[in-house]
């Protein structure tokens, strides 16, 4: 076996189409197909069913998928060694953050981060939890910001703050007259909720049941700004997380948020990565510094 031929199946086992995975891997479809007919003679198994239209992978070819993503991980660990060993700070990160933490949370702690680690050259991507995990299992990332709770099989993990949420409504709702909100005020109301795949929407979905609230099952949002403007709009109420309603981020003309009386409903976020990283020490450093918000950042 040689690690070509390996990733060859991992692309393929990801993109279960033959011309696709070629140019994933700048490679011709025929370089690619008979490399992968020589894996499967060499381990005198068939991997792959073809057809005209429909890739799929035989159960052993499954299960070897897997483990030769598991080799490419760690052959690319070694190069990390290799490059990071003396300086990671001097490095590249590549780091991902869920999309209702991402603009909310960064402006807070990027120049932080950059005095702290002038020379270090972040990658920042956006996705969604279950994309972000994968991606960082995968070996494309290194680290990731994410919503507690999460797999933690293979995985660091390390708390850095709990954000509470806030209530955002139209101006002109009764609810809007009181300064503070209890649980018990939100009883019997509708929410506007995020569309399935955002954790976000998992966490709103919690309060509900707490609240004796439910959601508006004719409406879901594509993101949080989405739900920003109908609220104002007077479409209905959400729940926000905290620091999307805290400068820099502007006003929004006819909303008004109110906080939670007493110990509001939040979530944990934390920095996660893979347990058998080479880089754990630095990235350990990395969630000290971003730990390091204001303590008025998280007071509504």
């Amino acid at each position: 076996m040689n690690l070509r031929a390996l990733r060859y199946l991992v692309t393929l086992a990801d993109l279960r189409h033959f011309s696709k995975a070629a140019d994933a891997c700048f490679v011709s479809q025929p370089t690619l197909s008979t490399q992968l007919k020589k894996l499967e003679v060499e381990l005198g198994v068939q991997l792959i069913e073809r057809s005209p239209r429909n890739i799929m992978l035989t159960p052993v070819g499954e299960e070897i998928a897997g483990r030769a993503q598991q080799v490419l991980n760690e052959i690319e660990q070694i190069r990390v060694v290799a490059r990071r060993s003396h300086k990671p700070e001097e490095g590249v990160l590549r780091l991902a953050l869920f999309p209702t933490l991402a603009p909310y949370f960064l402006p807070h702690v990027m120049p932080r981060l950059r005095s702290r680690f002038p020379a270090l050259r972040l990658q920042l991507a956006e996705e969604k939890t279950e994309d972000i995990l994968r991606d960082l299992r995968r070996g494309h990332l290194d680290a990731a910001l994410l919503a507690l709770p999460v797999p933690q099989e293979g995985l660091e993990v390390e708390l850095l703050f709990r954000e509470p949420f806030v209530v955002a409504l139209p101006g002109q709702h009764e609810l809007a007259r009181r300064k503070e909100l209890t649980l018990a005020d939100l009883a019997g109301t509708e929410l506007l909720l995020l569309e399935e795949g955002h954790c976000l929407r998992e966490h709103a979905l919690e309060v509900c049941a707490l609240a004796g609230a439910h959601e508006r099952v004719d409406f879901h949002a594509t993101s949080m700004e989405t739900l920003r403007q109908m609220v104002a709009a007077n479409v209905g109420i959400t729940l926000m997380p905290l620091l999307a309603v805290k400068p820099p981020i502007a006003e929004t003309e006819n909303l008004v948020v109110r906080p939670f009386a007493g110990e509001a409903p939040s979530r944990a976020i934390a920095m996660v990565w893979r347990s058998s990283s080479a880089l754990g020490p630095f990235l350990h450093e990395i969630a000290r510094t971003l730990k390091q918000l204001p303590k008025a950042l998280l007071k509504p």
